[in-house]
């Protein structure tokens, strides 16, 4: 059966919005207009991202498959805590030195990923409808517990699973209908309207949408279960709008660029990094911004890329297929 190319262009869509809003977040403080596309970005990309990871989970769940997802997921996690600790260190990053489970930056993904696939073994069991509205509630009571926070990712394993446990139960036909004309046109109003109150919205505190700090932390310890709800509602219909736009043609290399968005995910944030801490990019007019949207697709493109994914692989996949193809070519071609 053929892939269907909505999802790759999707997942490249989203891993560009991932390494563009970590460019542009060290300027958030300094232009209205980069903090309301920033947290614009942040209502919708990692829950989109996050859905998306669950379709893809049909029919895991048996002890063989976390076994060989521990492998998958976990393994390339402490190899990478381990690199980036060492890299941090190297290039002077004053917070470089943490546990072994207290995931650096960009990595909580992995271990949430992990922890999304060992809750569904026992959610799926439940109906749709009374598993996500359970995973909903989980992920407003855990905010008031200041205990649970970045340690073993646990806040937003737990706040991020109900899109992951949406995206299991979504069908493709049901993930095909929000592409009609109706939705799209509601769509272009939602995004709009939504950028419109970020700008004007007074002092808006981007841990509601990181969903790694407990309410108290936030300022909000009393109403925070309302305030996630309505952050919950907001990602919903943020990621439909942007989805319902997402096409379904296939546009060769572009759309093969999302079949590697873990590559990108993981050794992004050695050139994002670098860049921060020695104040290499900055933003003094509308062309510099440009430039720095120019540079993050250039940094996807470069790490999509084979020889990329040919050193890269045995670090992340733990397999050495590519390396092992192009010695067997070079053998064929030099014996034929």
């Amino acid at each position: 059966m053929e892939r269907n190319a909505f999802f790759d262009n999707a997942k490249a869509l989203l891993i560009f919005l991932v390494v563009f809003g970590h460019m542009i977040q060290p300027f958030t403080n300094e232009y209205a207009g980069i903090n309301t596309l920033y947290l614009w970005i942040y209502t919708f990309h990692m829950p989109a991202f996050i859905l998306l990871s669950g379709f893809f989970a049909k029919g895991s769940g048996n002890a063989g498959y976390v076994w060989k997802l521990a492998k998958k997921l976990i393994v390339p996690y402490l190899i990478f805590q381990i690199l980036y600790t060492i890299y941090y260190f190297y290039i002077g990053k004053p917070d470089w030195q943490t546990g072994m489970f207290h995931p650096h930056w960009s990595l909580w993904f992995l271990f949430s990923l992990f922890s999304w696939h060992i809750l569904l073994i026992v959610f799926k069991k439940i109906p749709a409808f009374y598993s996500i509205s359970l995973a909903v509630l989980i992920g407003v009571v855990v905010g008031y517990f200041g205990e649970i926070g970045h340690t073993f990712s646990l806040s937003r394993t737990f706040v991020f699973f109900p899109f992951f446990l949406i995206g299991y139960w979504v069908t493709e036909k049901q993930m095909m209908s929000i592409k009609r004309n109706a939705v799209k046109g509601v769509s272009l109003v939602v995004m709009t309207v939504l950028a419109i109150a970020i700008f004007y919205m007074p002092e808006f505190n981007s841990g509601w949408l990181l969903a790694s700090k407990s309410y108290g932390d936030l300022g909000m310890e009393q109403y925070g279960g309302i305030a996630r709800l309505l952050v919950y509602v907001t990602a919903a219909i943020m990621v439909v709008s942007v989805l319902a736009w997402i096409p379904k043609r296939n546009f060769g290399w572009l759309t093969k660029l999302g079949t590697r968005t873990l590559y990108v995910y993981l050794l992004h944030g050695f050139i994002v990094q670098f860049l921060r801490q020695y104040d290499i990019l900055s933003v003094n007019n509308i062309l510099d911004f440009i430039g720095i949207a120019g540079i993050s697709a250039m940094i996807v493109i470069l790490l999509s890329s084979k020889p990329v994914l040919t050193v890269s692989q045995p670090l992340i996949e733990g397999k050495m297929s590519i390396i092992r193809n192009i010695f067997n070519n070079q053998r064929s071609g030099t014996s034929s």
